[in-house]
């Protein structure tokens, strides 16, 4: 058969069964698929280096012949060492393979084979050098063919049974039976415009690049051929958002009456305080969209504090005066009481109704609340993932807030708008979030950014801890209640586990016996009943309680302002962004405030770089940008259901750049007059794998 690039892989030659089962698992089902596949590195063998130029503390890329090899095995010990001896005319070099127990058998003496690793000094021979564990491929029989050696030679991650050789030999024979049948999707003066390569000859180059082709400009993803692989899949993605967004403007939506004297009224007399400048230039940009006849799509970001409840509470009133109701929807049962508390609280000054509706309701109060929703009696509604249930009916919703929104699926979002006809929407976040992974989970919505926080904050001191200090961490935290203050102290777990973490019930009970005796404790976490969480919250908030021993359950939404100390129990067990989300729990109020984060001394490796980011910056830009180059932007948010796109080729911490020109040049095509359904087109004729990709943009 003829082969193309919609052509499932089965039918490539050197495929069978088995390959395609294991490329199916990572959805590499077409010819498109594989050859969007990438190498992840690249080696320069057309000149080796010989093994007597080694110097100690250098990555090189070698030749040799196998001359020994032999299994070292430890009694009492699975563990084994593979030792394998090479030689080249200059010289020897010892290698090392730890656990190397499958390596038994595998090499034989006369064989050749390219090794790609560190030279070390061997510490127990200090007179010779050594490689420790260095990637491998051994070479066929005459030594490797032209795909092996004499040239740039491609890396490939192995896929179960498919080696990086196997990989390199399907990438060449699918690449030679496509010959030119390699349509472009991209418009040639887009290519031009930016010197950018048409498709067929960026895969070719992509995949085995010619001689002359820089190494360090390959292994940097930099050449003109990778560079428009990860154009072009920024560019479609995109592009589908702009569309999306382009849809969105031409729906008819509600145009609220913003500039009425009555609503300015209602606004002033609602207000707990006056409102920064960030908070006042978002109020603007929220209002001008609800004056607009097309619904709003805005995020709006801040740090932990900033005040962005208070600014959405005021886009509340602005439907409620219009008489229409308001949505606001919390990830969890905790956040969402929160959530209604505090807008009784503020809405109560200007007699507005506010409403609770969560899954732990008893049947008669759920049966009321859901009456008061479906009359209109209930002006503002706030609740979890209850709201978009099906029982839910509201009178007229007018506009849809949805907090923390990442930890909602998309789909999610969009029933919460169904409920009414083409709300408004508010998603808001004080997760810290770069702005490459902002502008492909949230491109198609317009962003505020509150980046002033209220006056009058203490300043707030980060420190590290261990175990060994936690007596005098104690003594401390006695000093600051004694003074009338309050303090968190946060476990990671709830009951004990095999991971002998410090938990939640286990260390309040040592705490109120051993500890503070004399204090007033409070436990919190997320077993316990809703009304025990609100009657425990409410009592630390009133001063009754003294301390709170708790799990990540305060993360988000809890403020009590005489809070000064925070003391985090192994942090190196939390996510970067949720210690920082953690520690906005306190700093609230005009005292300084302490966060202790409790961790090894001898925590090296991704836990000490998350701890130290912490301890040096309170910044939500700088510890976002950290995060997502620990993380990577495919476990930023925590599982994949949270919509980060799923990227092949490009990567949002290295792309930046492109990822800004591709967004661009994609959003000024969407707003050529005419040509929306042309684009529509070229979307719908992309591979349906990549379809799926960009499902995210056509949720919206």
């Amino acid at each position: 058969m003829n082969l193309s690039l919609g052509s499932e892989v089965k039918y490539l030659r050197g495929v069978g069964p088995q390959r395609a089962e294991a490329l199916a698992r990572r959805v590499i089902l077409t010819v498109e698929d594989l050859l969007y596949y990438l190498p992840f590195r690249y080696e320069d063998r057309i000149r080796f280096t010989p093994l007597a130029d080694l110097r100690p503390g250098n990555v090189y890329t070698l030749q040799a012949e196998v001359a020994d090899g032999s299994l070292l095995r430890f009694r009492g010990r699975r563990d084994a060492i593979y030792h394998l001896l090479l030689r080249d005319a200059t010289g020897a070099l010892y290698v090392k393979f730890f656990h190397g127990a499958y390596l038994d058998g595998r090499f034989r003496p006369g064989q050749q084979i390219v090794l790609h690793g560190k030279a070390e000094i061997d510490r127990l021979r200090p007179a010779r050098l050594e490689m420790v564990n260095p990637e491998f491929e051994l070479l066929g029989a005459a030594g490797g063919d032209s795909l092996e050696v004499g040239r740039i030679v491609p890396i490939y991650e192995a896929i179960g049974p498919l080696t990086t050789r196997v990989l390199r030999r399907l990438l060449h024979a699918a690449l030679e039976a496509l010959g030119e049948n390699i349509p472009d999707p991209l418009p040639a003066g887009l290519l031009e415009r930016h010197g950018l390569p048409a498709r067929g000859p960026a895969l070719r180059a992509a995949h085995f690049p010619p001689p002359t082709e820089n190494l360090d400009q390959l292994n940097a993803f930099q050449t003109p051929a990778q560079r428009r692989l990860i154009f072009e899949e920024f560019f479609f993605f995109q592009l589908g958002l702009a569309l999306r967004r382009r849809q969105q403007q031409a729906e008819p939506g509600i145009a609220f009456r913003v500039r009425d004297e009555r609503i300015r009224e209602a606004l002033k007399r609602i207000l707990p305080f006056k409102p920064t400048a960030a908070q006042k230039r978002v109020l603007a940009e929220i209002a001008a969209d609800l004056g607009r006849p097309t619904p709003m799509n805005r995020l709006l970001q801040g740090e932990v504090g900033s005040g962005k409840t208070i600014v959405a509470l005021e886009a509340a009133v602005i439907a409620i005066e219009n008489g229409y109701q308001a949505a606001l929807m919390a990830p969890t049962e905790i956040l969402a009481v929160q959530h209604y508390l505090a807008a009784r609280r503020v809405l109560g000054r200007g007699g507005y109704r506010v409403e609770l509706l969560v899954s732990g309701m008893k049947p008669a109060a759920r049966r009321q609340a859901l009456e008061r929703v479906a009359s209109g009696e209930a002006q503002l509604v706030a609740g979890t993932h209850a709201l978009i249930e099906e029982p839910v009916a509201f009178h007229k919703l007018g506009l849809a807030i949805i907090d923390e929104q990442h930890r909602f699926g998309v789909l999610q979002r969009k029933r919460l708008r169904e409920k009414g006809a083409a709300p408004d929407a508010l998603v808001m976040t004080a997760t810290p979030i770069p702005r490459t992974l902002a502008l492909t989970l949230y491109g198609d919505l317009d962003l505020s950014v509150i980046d002033q926080m209220p006056p009058g904050r203490g300043p707030l001191v980060t420190v590290r801890r261990s175990d060994e200090d936690l007596a005098r961490v104690w003594e401390f935290v006695r000093g600051e209640l004694g003074r009338g203050r309050q303090a968190y102290v946060v476990y990671p777990v709830v009951e004990e586990s095999k991971q002998e973490l410090k938990a939640a019930i286990a260390q309040y009970e040592r705490l109120s016996r051993a500890v503070f005796p004399e204090c007033r404790l409070g436990l919190l976490h997320g077993r316990l009943a809703n009304d025990e969480k609100d009657r425990v919250m409410e009592a630390f908030r009133a001063g009754e309680l003294q301390m709170l021993v708790s799990t990540t359950v305060i993360e988000v939404g809890v403020d009590v302002p005489n809070a000064t100390v925070m003391v985090i129990e192994h942090a190196e067990r939390f996510g970067l962004a949720q210690l920082h989300q953690l520690r906005g729990r306190i700093g609230r109020g005009r005292e300084k405030s302490y966060c202790i984060l409790i961790a090894p001394r001898d925590l090296g490796g991704e836990g000490r770089e998350r701890i130290e980011t912490l301890v040096r910056t309170t910044n939500g830009a700088e510890i976002a940008d950290a995060d997502l180059r620990l993380r990577g932007p495919g476990e930023f948010f925590g599982t994949a259901q949270h919509g980060a796109p799923a990227l092949r080729v490009a990567s949002l911490l290295r792309d930046r750049e492109l990822l800004e020109l591709a967004r661009r040049e994609a959003f000024a095509l969407a707003e050529e007059p005419g040509r929306a359904d042309e684009l529509e087109r070229l979307l719908a004729s992309l591979d349906p794998h990549w379809q799926r990709r960009y499902e995210l943009a056509k949720v919206g």
